[in-house]
């Protein structure tokens, strides 16, 4: 492989794989609240794919109840991804009210939890089938407006030839990286944020010390919703909104990502995301033609390479068990 190509690689690695993070990032802020996986996250980044899409004015194909359908309105992509988000995030909070914590107050196993959120992701999938159909949609041309379709990084980086990268990628991984920070200095510099910590760390004593958790953890999933809607949403730009079961392979990519940077770990994640979008755009050029299709398998074996040296993940801590 060609040096040009190798950085051409790694930068589109580094652009998939902070998209991985913000959506890994949903994952790991239930968890270290609650200590479940919420699998209902993978249904909620394809929720934010369709509703970015019918924000931007766009209209349903011919199947399903709301065939030919569409908003008497168009909004520019950044906006429409706004309010697509911010819908997701409240069908986040109301799954949180109906599947999370009816168990909850029951003092249920977590398994059950985990068993309900599997529910409602089928539900979700199901409802999206019948309302839409089940073809691919794709957005609006030139989403970020009048942009160059690319741009070569090579004079920038001392090179001769060309190392395209695609602006929409730019763009998603600069997004990215701004929610990622926003989210960040959320967790560590309010007060809000500094709540949610205690609450991770204990939430009986957090309730002793005058913490809700009730009001908090609604707020959690309203965050988490976010984070995968935008999510769902840049990675549905380059490639569309590839049906109803559109999040579940992005659900089990994050699902990954999560275990490989530390549960419940934010940082993690992020490190996580990086990995895996690194080893999925650098790793496949190094095999035959003929094993091209293990590309999808990658992130799962990289993880059960480290998990075998490292099971708490990349930043994970050990659990010290207190007898």
């Amino acid at each position: 492989m060609s040096t040009t190509l190798l950085i051409q690689n790694i930068l589109n690695g580094i652009a998939i794989g902070s998209v991985y993070a913000i959506f890994a990032l949903g994952y790991t802020l239930i968890f270290s609240i609650l200590r479940v996986i919420n699998f209902a996250h993978g249904a909620i980044f394809t929720l934010g794919a369709y509703f970015t899409y019918v924000f931007t004015g766009s209209r349903f194909g011919f199947n399903g109840i709301l065939a030919a359908q569409g908003l008497p309105f168009s909004l520019p992509f950044p906006l429409a991804l706004l309010c697509g988000a911010l819908l997701a995030g409240l069908v986040a909070v109301v799954i949180e009210r109906v599947a999370f914590r009816p168990l909850r107050n029951k003092g249920a196993d977590p398994l059950l939890t985990l068993v309900s959120s599997l529910g409602v992701t089928v539900a979700i999938v199901n409802i999206i089938q019948v309302l839409v159909g089940a073809e691919p949609y794709t957005y609006p041309r030139d989403p970020f407006g009048p942009l160059p379709n690319n741009i070569n990084f090579a004079p920038a980086l001392g090179l001769d030839g060309r190392i395209l990268i695609r602006t929409t990628q730019i763009i998603i991984f600069l997004v990215s990286i701004l929610i990622m920070v926003l989210l960040t200095l959320f967790i560590t510099r309010t007060k809000v944020g500094k709540a949610l910590q205690a609450i991770s760390e204990d939430t009986v004593t957090a309730s002793l010390l005058g913490i809700n958790p009730d009001r908090l953890i609604p707020l959690t999933f309203f965050l988490s919703g976010v984070l995968g809607a935008v999510s769902g949403a840049l990675v549905a730009v380059p490639v569309s909104v590839a049906g109803p079961y559109f999040g579940i392979t992005y659900g089990l990519k994050g699902l990954a990502v999560i275990v490989l940077g530390g549960l419940g770990n934010i940082p993690g994640a992020i490190v996580g995301g990086v990995v895996i979008g690194l080893a999925e755009a650098v790793l496949p050029a190094f095999l035959p033609s003929q094993y091209g299709g293990l590309r999808e398998a990658i992130p799962f074996l990289i993880l059960f390479m480290i998990l075998l040296v490292r099971p708490q993940g990349i930043l994970g801590r050990s659990l010290v068990q207190k007898v």
